[in-house]
């Protein structure tokens, strides 16, 4: 996958395309001026945002994920440049349209192929999902990713990152989905919310051959696989490649995850089960331009790795719990030790010093 920037044009048909749907503080880095705005109110945003028009907007924490599907669009158009199967990205944002030129200009900056704009003034973005077909919507604002999930819409919680943007790869996109509440339904952690451990593993294997629940990315999973089987049939190299990594063990409590993948006819390119261990390492080694994952204590560990991270706020665990915001963080959280109370942070996790210290 080539490193320059798509020129495949979005589609006028749009029925057979995968949008992507973001806030513009997913894509650019607009924390100094939101904080502006909050402070000082709509008009001198707008004034401020007018005066600075020409100067590029920073990379925000979706970017590279972002730019990276409009790649692929010039792989699939290669294989057939009429097939209109294709990644669409569309802004949905509450910006008002005088402050939209700075965006503009900062999307042409950058080369990226992005046409579509809903620049909404203040109205809930969500306002709009529908009418933009979404596939998944992408925001900095836990609430607006909620209200997307309760609406049916898949959807996720994007966070800024300390990792070298240079570092992620630029022949392939690759996506984690983590499992149960993000892949698959919460059924198993409201099993192991309610009888602990042993009521799990006991629910599994009674429930070994018995398919999962879809959970709100399980459509998104199934869209990105439409993807990748035209370069499967046409024997070329995949510039998607998806993975599961997840808190389950494999042995006791993977084959039921497995055969659910069997029975939907998902294909997930690789699987990782890591029994409640640490996600961060294998994140680091397989380099995702997203990782998507229904736990706080996973994403912060994520994103204090590097790794792009994404939160689901799906499920049991978000169950009358008010939207948390989305801010830097202060504490060094170690997977699982944060997330008492279900089944991923049921798991000891120990942390290992290196000689000498």
């Amino acid at each position: 996958m080539a490193a320059s920037s798509s020129r495949a044009q979005p589609p006028k048909d749009t029925t057979k395309t995968l949008t992507i749907t973001l806030s513009a503080r997913a894509l650019f880095d607009l924390e100094e001026e939101d904080k502006f705005f909050h402070e000082n109110g709509l008009d001198a945003y707008i004034k401020l945002m007018v005066e600075k028009e020409k100067d590029v907007l920073g990379k925000g924490p979706a970017f590279e994920f972002v730019k990276s599907a409009l790649a692929v669009n010039d792989h699939i158009r290669q294989l057939d440049q009429n097939d209109d199967e294709l990644f669409d990205i569309v802004i949905v944002s509450r910006n008002h349209a005088q402050a939209g030129s700075r965006i503009i200009n900062s999307i042409n900056h950058y080369g990226l192929c992005l046409e579509r704009l809903s620049l909404a003034g203040g109205t809930d973005p969500n306002t709009y999902l529908g009418a933009w077909n979404t596939d998944l919507f992408l925001s900095p604002d836990e609430k607006d990713a909620r209200s997307a999930i309760e609406a049916g819409f898949p959807a996720a919680v994007v966070y800024k990152y300390s990792g070298d943007h240079e570092d992620l790869p630029k022949d392939q996109l690759r996506i984690v989905f983590d499992g149960d509440a993000v892949l698959f339904s919460d059924e198993s952690e409201r099993v192991f919310k309610e009888k602990g451990l042993a009521g799990f593993q006991k629910n599994e294997e009674q429930k070994a051959g018995i398919p999962l629940g879809e959970g709100p990315m399980k459509t998104f999973a199934s869209r990105i696989a439409q993807i990748q089987e035209k370069f499967h049939k046409a024997n070329k190299p995949n510039p998607i490649r998806t993975y599961l990594v997840t808190a389950r063990s494999g042995a006791s409590a993977g084959q039921r995850t497995l055969i659910t993948l069997r029975d939907w006819g998902l294909k997930i390119d690789e699987c990782h089960y890591k029994s409640g261990a640490s996600k961060t390492a294998i994140l680091k080694a397989i380099r995702p331009h997203l990782f998507l994952d229904d736990s706080q204590s996973h994403i912060d560990a994520a994103l204090k790795g590097g790794i792009p991270a994404a939160k689901v706020p799906y499920g049991i665990n978000y169950e009358n719990q008010k939207p948390v915001e989305n801010k830097k963080r202060n504490r060094d959280p170690v997977e699982g030790e944060d997330a008492k109370g279900t089944m991923k942070g049921y798991y000891r996790v120990t942390k290992r010093h290196k000689p000498g210290k």
